[in-house]
């Protein structure tokens, strides 16, 4: 998210951050297409389980198929995407509505009013009295959220700090791009990283650090260790030239969503296709490669690390044939 304000502040750079019809709808467009396939996504995984869930039913097989496939009323509506979605087009409707000056205040005035939220209504409570909970809850519906708790780690209200995350990032983008040389963009990656780095961890003990709900230190600090590492990327690959170890990774870093949305696929596949196992029950891909293959040779951890490993270099496959054919989505 951090990267996504940074590449946000390049795009509209373009366009001068003018107002016009084909920025707007380029927003708009980009907003409605990541959330359309997040919710698909969820789609895809709920159609896996159901379908699972339904197969000592005795029912037909198109009404199995159907029942699988018409779940909309249990849909989650939210999701990693759709926060990816709505946090971008939050942001790139400030960088072309708000003076970029005013963009820190900003910041820190939706980081200041989520504190409170968080504070003064349970939102550090592990429970449905947690004011993220109830906002979910009422406006989404039950079914339609992450079930942990009640609390989905990508609601409704922790869009809020979610948004100043990308516009720390837009900021940090403005910063470094407008550096004179790639020594000055660097120093200015890295001064901002390291006082946002120890600002979100010293306010840590008032506000906690908190992923799930999205805590504002958990923005702030994140986001100076993404500044500080970025800058540190540009002067082991720009500066000094040693850029042959991260060639792997370029096939991730031009087509990022892709890339993403190709792993999530692959992962629900293979935690829900299932196949004959040796046993009554059948058992998933996941299951029988990591149980019948690996777990065997390498024991229970290693095996692990390698199954990570190799469906990691799965997913780079894609990414690398697009890359070698200059496909970019």
């Amino acid at each position: 998210m951090f990267i996504m304000g940074i590449s946000t502040y390049i795009s509209l750079k373009k366009y001068d951050f003018n107002q016009n019809h084909a920025v707007i709808w380029k927003i708009i467009k980009r907003t409605l297409v990541i959330f359309a396939i997040g919710l698909g996504i969820a789609w895809f995984s709920l159609f896996f389980q159901t379908w699972n869930s339904l197969v000592h039913a005795d029912i037909s097989v198109w009404s199995r198929l159907w029942q699988a496939s018409w779940t909309f009323d249990h849909i989650r509506i939210f999701g990693v995407l759709q926060r990816l979605a709505l946090s971008y087009c939050g942001a790139a409707f400030v960088a072309i509505l708000v003076k970029h000056k005013h963009i820190p205040w900003l910041i820190a005035g939706l980081l200041l009013f989520y504190s409170s939220i968080l504070l003064f209504c349970h939102g550090f409570e592990y429970n449905e009295s947690n004011i993220l909970s109830i906002v979910d809850r009422a406006v989404l519906g039950l079914n339609h959220i992450y079930e942990d708790n009640g609390i989905d780690p990508e609601g409704i209200l922790s869009t809020i700090p979610a948004i100043a995350h990308v516009l720390i990032g837009f900021y940090c983008g403005k910063l470094m791009i407008e550096g004179k040389d790639i020594n000055e963009k660097i120093q200015r990656l890295f001064l901002a990283g390291t006082i946002l780095t120890f600002t979100g961890f010293l306010l840590g003990f008032a506000c906690p650090i908190n992923k799930k709900i999205w805590s504002p230190t958990f923005t702030i600090a994140t986001c100076g260790l993404a500044s500080c590492f970025l800058a540190l990327l540009i002067w082991i690959i720009d500066i000094k030239g040693k850029k042959t170890w991260s060639r792997f990774f370029e096939s991730f870093g031009i087509n990022p969503l892709f890339m993403y949305v190709t792993g999530t696929v692959f992962a629900i596949s293979l935690e829900n296709i299932k196949i004959t196992g040796g046993e009554e029950r059948g058992i998933c891909l996941q299951e029988y490669i990591y149980e019948n293959l690996l777990q065997p040779a390498l024991g229970d951890y290693p095996s692990s690390l390698v199954y990570a490993l190799l469906f990691v270099l799965l997913v780079w496959m894609v990414g690398y044939i697009l890359c070698k054919k200059e496909i970019y989505i």
